[in-house]
């Protein structure tokens, strides 16, 4: 009676382990991640709406109501990554996140030189490249370097209330994410 006591709670143990290293896997082998929900979506270097105030269902399903947010996914192969958006908000944020889902890097409107969402994403190689020669235009422009190949960049926006909704929708429709030739 004791052995199968014994092996029983083995056997529960062994069966708990393995199941929690599955769910930890589950998103690494996921095909309804971030990334092919975007692809679906929309095009690489294409601003696309996360929230359902753009019509239809929510893109990403976990974003917080009293945020508004458009991502746009990348490949850092093909060059730098321009991300810009006029206007004023109350407070914006911005992510770049890795294929995976990974945070590589996050700041808002409070790190930006005019509060104003303009950024650079580039590989360690681009930036050397970048530094030699620095453009009159990315003049101000947040650096991200980021030591990916394929990326996506997510940007929130605050609604404080209704009557921002129209300013905070247009802050995100007018944002643009550009493939830069450097």
């Amino acid at each position: 009676m004791r052995r199968l006591l014994h092996a029983l709670i083995l056997g529960l143990l062994g069966a708990g382990i393995v199941h929690i290293v599955v769910l930890f896997l589950v998103p690494e082998f996921s095909e309804r991640d971030a990334w092919s929900r975007l692809a679906m979506a929309s095009d690489l270097y294409r601003m696309t709406r996360l929230d359902a105030e753009a019509g239809g269902a929510p893109v990403v399903k976990s974003v917080d109501p009293m945020f508004y947010a458009a991502a746009c996914r990348f490949d850092l192969a093909d060059g730098l990554v321009r991300i810009k958006a006029p206007g004023d908000v109350p407070f914006w944020s911005a992510s770049v996140y890795d294929r995976s889902g990974h945070n590589i890097y996050s700041f808002n409107d409070h790190n930006a030189n005019s509060e104003k969402l303009d950024a650079v994403v580039l590989t360690p190689a681009q930036m050397i490249d970048v530094r030699r020669d620095l453009p009159e235009e990315l003049q101000g422009a947040i650096f991200v370097e980021a030591p990916i190949e394929e990326g996506i960049f997510v940007v929130r926006a605050f609604v404080p209330d209704e009557s921002w909704k129209p300013i905070v929708s247009r802050f995100l429709e007018q944002s643009a994410c550009e493939l830069q030739d450097y």
